[in-house]
């Protein structure tokens, strides 16, 4: 069966550190996320994905290659799959240093065309990497209270590659200020509730 890959690229205002602990450290992935991201990051290790505020298991994996700050790389299961290798998706989280930015690549791939994991992500890294950057202008990684953020989503499938791409958004507050393209057609304020 061939498999389906998800690539997203955001740049951050803020070091490589900065980024790593917003993706893992449970106080700030709980804050945009709604989620605690929880292991010790180290090959082999289990991690799990939990709703901060009941504390349910939703998504869990093993850590696959952790080089912090630059990469991570997980395996990817709801809960009822985790003993299937076979549902597995795989995630990787590549950051490289731009000057004062950090170019974020989210790839999300070995996902099952037409999946509930393959449709729940074509929504849910949008949104978590929309609001990540909200949180970096807000509270986490900002320097200070405005930033121009370069907002980036490509969409690769292997039978017909469609790719979605957002230029660049201006953030002020962490508010949506101006948006110079749509995603799927969509002006990001529908998607985003900016």
């Amino acid at each position: 069966m061939t498999r389906t890959a998800f690539v997203y690229v955001t740049y951050i205002a803020a070091s490589p550190q900065r980024v790593w602990d917003a993706l893992l450290r449970p106080e700030f992935t709980r804050q945009y996320w709604g989620h605690d991201n929880l292991s010790d990051w180290r090959p082999g290790s289990r991690w799990e994905h939990r709703d901060s505020a009941s504390g349910e298991l939703r998504l869990a994996g093993t850590v696959v290659e952790s080089d912090p700050p630059r990469r991570l790389v997980v395996t990817w299961a709801f809960p009822g799959d985790v003993g299937d290798p076979a549902a597995h998706s795989r995630v990787t989280f590549d950051l490289w240093p731009m000057g004062d930015m950090v170019r974020l690549t989210v790839t999300h791939d070995q996902l099952v065309p037409g999946s509930d994991m393959e449709k729940g992500i074509l929504e849910g890294w949008p949104r978590v990497l929309s609001s990540l950057t909200r949180l970096d202008v807000k509270t986490v990684i900002a320097e200070g209270d405005e930033a121009a953020v370069f907002f980036e989503l490509e969409t690769v499938a292997p039978a017909a590659a469609t790719t979605f791409v957002a230029e660049w958004m201006q953030m002020r507050n962490g508010r949506i200020q101006r948006v110079q393209s749509a995603f799927d057609g969509r002006p990001f304020a529908a998607i985003f509730g900016a």
